[in-house]
């Protein structure tokens, strides 16, 4: 008998037709589950990644390192120092560091570092990882790396409204004794020298009765632009009230403490105010004290600090006395 397709019409030929029917729909269900994972991919905006700890290789990267990154995501996977270059300076040993304590933990949460893009902008990312373990014993590191760059620029608003006095954009009260504690108990640790200083605005509510409280605040932001010009860089200065500054000079032998405050003066009597058809000046009284062996707290200084300033003011306004 010659050799005939069978008929679909046999039990044979339908199990056939049926098995391919359900192959044929399988692979369409796959090839839409791979397009829809594909699509959301693209879509979440963070950066899913996985690298074989052995061979030092990313193995795999999302879309949107592109996108997060501005780099190429080919040179990545050909080249892992494309990671290293991205990585801010300043944050690469922290970031290359905390990647291998993930082999210890078995998963790292709170990795926060910087990168430059490759159009020079710098980034803030949230880099989670986890090791997965795999059937060959392949030790790969997985994880999810989101842009918080926004986040932290709110944090670094947020830090600034709690800490600056508003008006003169120096430190405020709080804050400045908060660092001036710091740093009293780091000077009194290591017994280094430090000064502390108060500084009033002579005659301030003349000012404000003369030409408004508008002009008061111009003359507050003058005196803080000096102080900012004057002090040198690790100097404590803030506004701790009304017309009265407060400043520490840290590690800072009384000679030159003296000096700062001299020069801090001196600027101060250099300012010019125009209004109307009129210049007028302003003066400030100063008290100046010293870290002391015998001075146990920072409310110490502080004191001796404000009674030689108001020794300044019944002495005449416009010095500075030092205690």
């Amino acid at each position: 008998m010659d050799n005939q397709t069978p008929s679909l019409d046999t039990p044979a030929s339908a199990e056939t037709l049926l098995a391919l029917m359900h192959a044929q729909a399988e692979v369409a269900r796959l090839s839409e589950r791979e397009q829809l994972f594909s699509s959301l991919l693209v879509s979440v905006n963070a950066v899913l990644w996985a690298f074989d700890w052995q061979t030092q290789r990313m193995v795999y990267v999302s879309p949107a390192y592109e996108r997060i990154f501005g780099r190429s995501a080919g040179l990545l996977l050909a080249d892992f120092g494309e990671w290293r270059d991205s990585i801010y300076p300043d944050d690469l040993d922290y970031a290359e560091r905390s990647l291998s304590e993930v082999l210890e933990k078995g998963s790292i949460e709170d990795r926060e570092y910087r990168i430059i893009r490759a159009d020079g902008q710098v980034r803030w990312l949230s880099d989670k990882c986890f090791v997965s373990h795999q059937a060959d014993q392949r030790l790969i590191v997985v994880g999810i790396a989101e842009d918080i760059t926004e986040k932290k620029q709110l944090e670094d608003e947020l830090q600034r409204l709690a800490t600056t006095d508003v008006l003169t954009q120096s430190s405020n009260r709080r804050h400045f004794f908060e660092c001036a504690q710091r740093e009293f108990e780091q000077a009194r640790l290591q017994g280094t020298p430090m000064a502390f200083l108060l500084l009033d605005v002579d005659d301030f509510k003349m000012v404000n009765d003369t030409w408004g409280h508008q002009e008061g605040d111009i003359v507050l932001q003058r005196i803080a632009e000096c102080g900012r010009n004057t002090l040198r860089r690790g100097d404590l200065f803030g506004r701790i009230g009304g017309e009265e500054f407060a400043a520490v000079f840290v590690g800072c032998a009384p000679d030159m403490a003296k000096q700062i405050a001299e020069r801090l003066q001196r600027e101060i009597q250099r300012l010019t105010f125009p209004r109307d058809d009129k210049v007028y000046g302003i003066t400030a009284s100063q008290g100046l004290t010293n870290l002391g062996k015998q001075d146990q707290s920072l409310e110490a200084l502080f004191a001796r600090a404000d009674a030689a300033m108001y020794q300044a003011k019944r002495q005449g306004k416009n010095q500075i006395v030092l205690v």
